[in-house]
């Protein structure tokens, strides 16, 4: 059989597999267009028909030589659904295909929803571009260069701006249409103060396994979603931008503090934090470790004016902290400049570049610090590129850029 009619029927058998879930919501997941391009890590479970086809008793040799093939052929998307399919035939396809996918920072490529919390690649940058809905307060991160013609770039997240008495909120979603705090899709959010001066960025899982909470504060009630829904927010970092008291014309200062990322992580030989998968259970992500032997980040309630700070445990080591590269002033153009290699074409006070913060006790080489680890910019009406590398996973670049979005009346 040739691997195109393999995969033709791998698709047949995932099409099949996508109306048979866990919860009704998850398989619109499979059929929407508007929604993430990844296989959720929860998958449906598997019709009785599946597991006992030919596929479910492969012999291991050859499902691994199948599995391997397709995930060295499909290289972008959307040919790289085909990968997906694997993981959706049954359990034993599925775990072989997770020990396949090597993650962005190994490879440089995007397959399942825990992609998008996991650090990027060393070396080229995962380029993405963001649409935004002015009608709707919707902002969606895709997977591309630039916007193609047929539509047909794949979503990876989507935030809903949510203006409130004190803050604003910025709450992100695998799906276009589905931004509950009390559903699968929600992967976290971004928070404002008063002034828009201050940014909190919130996970919907602990970064690392060395992060357990001391103290719980559920975002929802229990009663109110499966037992199985994580119910908690994570601090993981806050983005600050300086108040311009002077009311002198130029870019925007801002300063990101990511409290997830050790600032080793960016040392010869460090590694950043890479989580393996979504979690599952709440009850079954902390029981095993008693919470007063270790600190970890405060939670998040759901009362805006409640203060959050993150603590860490004694092997978190210090925070990795960014900065926006300073512009240079072009006397000809007679504005604030930078280099953004052809990514950005429209001027904008919301474009930046990010680079490492960091102090000569650090240990940093000057390589690594003048490389830009994330750069957002305007290249159309309400269409901006978003590129972003290691250590920074998608979820934390896009939480920073959407902070480039909401008012900031005292720091222009």
């Amino acid at each position: 059989m040739s691997l195109k009619s393999m995969m033709r029927e791998l698709k047949e058998m995932k099409d099949g597999i996508g109306n048979i879930s866990r919860r009704g919501g998850e398989s619109k997941l499979w059929r929407s267009r508007t929604r993430s391009h990844v296989a959720p890590d929860q998958p449906p479970v598997e019709s009785e028909c599946v597991e006992q086809s030919p596929w479910a008793n492969l012999p291991p040799e050859l499902l691994l030589d199948i599995i391997n093939r397709v995930e060295e052929s499909e290289t972008v998307w959307p040919a790289r659904a085909a990968v997906v399919f694997c993981a959706a035939v049954c359990r034993s396809w599925r775990e072989i295909t997770k020990e396949i996918v090597k993650t962005p920072e190994q490879c440089g490529r995007l397959t399942f929803p825990i992609s998008l919390k996991q650090p990027g690649p060393r070396e080229s940058p995962i380029q993405c571009y963001i649409r935004r809905d002015r009608a709707t307060s919707t902002y969606l991160l895709f997977y591309g260069l630039v916007p193609s013609e047929g539509e047909s770039d794949k979503l990876l997240l989507a935030a809903r701006k949510v203006r409130r008495a004190t803050c604003t909120d910025f709450v992100i979603s695998l799906a276009a249409d589905d931004f509950s705090r009390a559903s699968y899709t929600y992967v976290g959010k971004l928070r404002s103060n008063f002034l828009g001066t201050k940014f909190t960025v919130y996970d919907s899982q602990p970064p690392c396994d060395s992060m357990i909470p001391s103290t719980t504060h559920r975002r929802f009630h229990s009663k109110q979603v499966s037992p199985r829904l994580p119910a908690c927010n994570y601090s993981i970092g806050t983005v600050t931008y300086e108040l311009n008291v002077l009311r002198t014309r130029g870019p925007r200062r801002m300063h990101c503090i990511l409290h997830s990322i050790p600032v080793s992580a960016i040392q010869e030989g460090g590694t950043a934090p890479t989580p393996l998968a979504l979690p599952q259970s709440f009850d079954d992500q902390f029981s095993p470790i008693p919470s007063s032997k270790v600190n970890g980040p405060q939670i998040d309630t759901s009362s805006p004016s409640l203060a959050v700070t993150p603590v860490f445990s004694a092997g978190s080591g210090e925070p990795l902290t960014l900065k926006n590269k300073s512009p240079r002033w072009h006397e000809q153009l007679q504005c604030w400049c930078l280099n953004f290699r052809g990514r950005v074409t429209v001027a904008s006070v919301k474009n930046f570049q990010l680079v490492a913060a960091v102090e000569p006790a650090h240990n940093v080489s000057p390589e690594e610090q003048d490389k830009v680890i994330l750069q957002f910019g305007k290249i159309g009406k309400d269409i901006f590129t978003m590129d972003y590398r290691y250590p920074l996973s998608a979820f934390q670049a896009f939480a920073i850029c959407l902070s480039s979005f909401d008012t900031k009346p005292a720091c222009e």
